[in-house]
C-alpha cells in the first residue's frame, strides 16, 4: 500500500467528527474512526477507485455516517485534502488543493 497523509485541516475535521459521535452515544465515535480508518486502507490499495471530483481529485463515501474522504494522489502518496460531511458547505476544500 502507498503512504498517506491528512492536510491538517482534514485531520482537524476527523477529530471533531469523531468527538461528536462519541458525545451522542458512547462507541459511536470509535465507530467512526474505523470506519475512516477502512477508507484510507481502500484508497491506499486502490488509489484511483474514488469518484472524480476534477482533475485530480477524488472523494470516497464513508460507510454508516454521511461523510466523504476527498483526496488526491500526489508523488505516489494519497494526500487527504477533507473529511467532509456531505451535506455541509459543498466544496468548501477546494482552496486546499
Amino acid at each position: 500500500m502507498i503512504p498517506y497523509d491528512f492536510h491538517s485541516e482534514a485531520e482537524a475535521e476527523f477529530a471533531a467528527a469523531a468527538l461528536f459521535y462519541e458525545s451522542r452515544l458512547v462507541g459511536l465515535g470509535s465507530s467512526f474512526v474505523r470506519e475512516v480508518e477502512q477508507v484510507v486502507a481502500f484508497i491506499r490499495a486502490h488509489p484511483d477507485a474514488g469518484s472524480p471530483l476534477g482533475s485530480k481529485v477524488r472523494r470516497v463515501l464513508v460507510r454508516r455516517f454521511p461523510y466523504s474522504l476527498i483526496y488526491r494522489l500526489e508523488d505516489e502518496r494519497v494526500y487527504v485534502l477533507a473529511v467532509a460531511h456531505q451535506r455541509r458547505r459543498s466544496g468548501y476544500w477546494r482552496r486546499r488543493t
